[in-house]
């Protein structure tokens, strides 16, 4: 999508450096006058949430590590002294902890946003891709920040994730002492983790570069899911979205400030301010809660449920290596999602059946979070044995049954002009 608008003017120092290197003359083309559909609403703006927050945690994150010991005897004393001792230690690690909740619950609404609204569907297919990459990497770095104030959830959240990819055939073992650096989660483990954690970040901002370089080639997608018809159809990037935006960052920095100063350890587990002991398991080991949905599936496929026995237990394979598969694969559909989805109605505006699939789809993604962080017993077991069961069968039989199917409703002519009657 092109603008009509004339080119910026810039003058004195500002002038003097785009002659040079127009990197003033590139952020008011991609970010000012970039021109995108006139019927975006405020969910158009958790993209701009998601980066600020990105920004936020690495900012944080660095002056973390300074006062920061990756040593498995000194781990939890300093990042207690951060909190006690250090100079604002207590604030820049309550914005960091409750930033990392923050950013899920903003990358899972923009999702929510992608999958509703169609976002995901041609021309856009790698911009998806690469939203669901960010996402896997987003986890990777979670889980490995969750593990260095080293306390008991952080240990044994540590050796319960790695010893999953032991039941890998052949190269599990491996694996699992090759992240650990050794034969138990130890030193070795901890100073990589911290490595690794303070690298993926930027990773992540270079994958965020690609997934917005991808987006300002075909441009936006909008509630209606259709393509902009002419000018008439788009209004210019600012002010039209700044404003939205920025009311949206008001709201979001609001919940967040009431996290961080009135519930800061409210979304997390009390085990972690005890220190890390290997001689003393926990009673209920439980990941973050943004984990917990695929954990649930994880935990959801044992050796005596009639799913495993019929379809699984046949092959060999062993319930363990079954949840693993079903917790990456949950994944990975989800980045396929552009080919499963068989309709060629972007918008679930327009779809009448499948947006209440849509919705229900979220509700199973709770339930199986809800399930995900109670004991592996009892009805909750059954509870996500089913909604893991519905998880994969909205994605692969539903999504595209129901796209072959569903009659859609008529769409408008255009994003500025009204639906078109549906014909009597």
């Amino acid at each position: 999508m092109q603008s009509n608008e004339p080119g910026p003017e810039f003058s004195g120092v500002v002038k003097w450096i785009d002659r040079r290197l127009p990197i003033f003359t590139m952020m008011s083309k991609e970010y000012q006058q970039f021109p995108v559909p006139r019927n975006l609403n405020y969910f158009w703006s958790f993209g701009a949430l998601a980066s600020i927050t990105l920004i936020v945690m690495i900012a944080t994150g660095i002056f973390l590590a300074m006062q920061y010991q990756p040593n498995t005897e000194l781990a939890f004393n300093s990042v207690e002294r951060i909190m006690r001792d250090v100079n604002y230690g207590w604030l820049i690690r309550y914005i960091h902890m409750n930033g990392a909740s923050m950013f899920f619950i903003v990358v899972y609404i923009h999702i929510f946003r992608g999958i509703y609204y169609g976002s995901y569907k041609e021309p856009r297919e790698l911009l998806w891709i690469l939203g669901v990459i960010i996402l896997i990497l987003m986890m990777a770095t979670a889980f490995m920040g969750y593990v260095l104030p080293w306390g008991q959830m952080s240990l044994w959240g540590a050796t319960v994730i790695t010893n999953l990819f032991s039941a890998f055939p052949i190269i599990g073992e491996p694996i699992v002492t090759w992240l650990w650096g050794g034969f138990a989660v130890d030193n070795a483990t901890l100073n990589r983790f911290f490595a690794l954690h303070y690298l993926l970040p930027f990773v992540i901002f270079a994958v965020v570069f690609l997934h917005i370089a991808a987006l300002h080639i075909p441009g936006s997608n909008n509630p209606d899911g259709i393509d902009p018809k002419g000018p008439q159809d788009t209004v210019n990037f600012h002010p039209y979205m700044t404003a939205k935006d920025m009311i949206g960052i008001a709201v979001f920095l609001l919940v967040y400030a009431a996290l961080v100063f009135y519930a800061p350890n409210f979304l997390g587990h009390p085990d972690n301010y005890i220190p890390a002991n290997p001689l003393v398991t926990p009673p209920h080991i439980v990941p973050e809660w943004y984990f917990l949905p695929f954990y649930a599936i994880l935990r959801s496929f044992v050796a005596d449920w009639w799913f495993f026995q019929i379809f699984l237990g046949w092959w060999g394979m062993t319930a363990k290596l079954a949840g693993v598969l079903a917790m990456f694969g949950s994944l990975i559909l989800l980045a396929v999602l552009p080919w499963l989805d068989t309709s060629r109605v972007r918008s679930c505006k327009y779809r009448p059946v499948y947006k209440w699939l849509v919705f229900l789809f979220v509700i199973d993604f709770a339930i199986l979070g809800y399930v995900g962080g109670k004991p592996a017993e009892g009805w909750y077991v059954i509870v996500a044995q089913w909604a893991t069961l519905y998880y994969f069968f909205h994605l692969l039989i539903l999504t595209p049954f129901v796209g072959w199917m569903e009659r859609p409703k008529p769409l408008p002519a255009s994003i500025s002009q009204p639906a078109v009657a549906p014909a009597e």
